[in-house]
């Protein structure tokens, strides 16, 4: 190893001898080198970071009001499995916008607010692409709370398997 060292050193010193520069300037140059060597694979690599896992796709909602497409910030939404499981529940950010992380597959979006009509979309997620959705909220109020409506969808699910309907 101190061999290795040895000759680079040796390397670098005939390398500058033969520029005819100081020490100082040699130096300053070697470590702007190094440091757009170390920037330059910083940069390459930043995507990898930003690309979803394999098999996960992205979901975006963007929340508005439907009469004046402004943002609506307090909604709930809800990513659901195609048979009504809850699969997790976002909140927009002040723009109105939430994104999340999904397996691909189809999944339903419910997006509710109190002094809004519920809304709900199907979605399909597919691997490394991100599904949006705009959803503009009516003013009114939904006719049950988002829980309610889920647990009631489920009780009549249970009835209809439990008598072959």
């Amino acid at each position: 190893m101190a061999e290795w060292f040895s000759s680079i050193l040796q390397t670098l010193s005939k390398t500058r001898a033969a520029l005819n520069v100081s020490l100082s300037r040699f130096q300053a140059i070697v470590g702007l080198v190094a440091g757009l060597v170390s920037v330059s694979g910083t940069v390459l690599s930043v995507p990898q970071f930003f690309q979803p896992a394999p098999g996960l796709g992205e979901v975006v909602a963007v929340v508005q009001e439907a009469k004046s497409q402004k943002a609506v910030a307090g909604a709930t939404i809800e990513i659901l499995t195609p048979q009504n499981a809850l699969v997790t529940t976002l909140t927009p950010n002040s723009l109105g916008k939430a994104r999340h992380p999904l397996k691909e597959g189809p999944y339903r979006v419910r997006v509710s607010h109190p002094r809004f009509t519920a809304e709900v979309r199907q979605i399909q997620v597919f691997s490394g692409q991100t599904a949006e959705i705009r959803v503009r909220l009516h003013a009114g109020s939904s006719s049950l709370p988002a829980h309610a409506e889920r647990a009631a969808n489920g009780g009549v699910r249970a009835v209809r398997q439990l008598f072959g309907l």
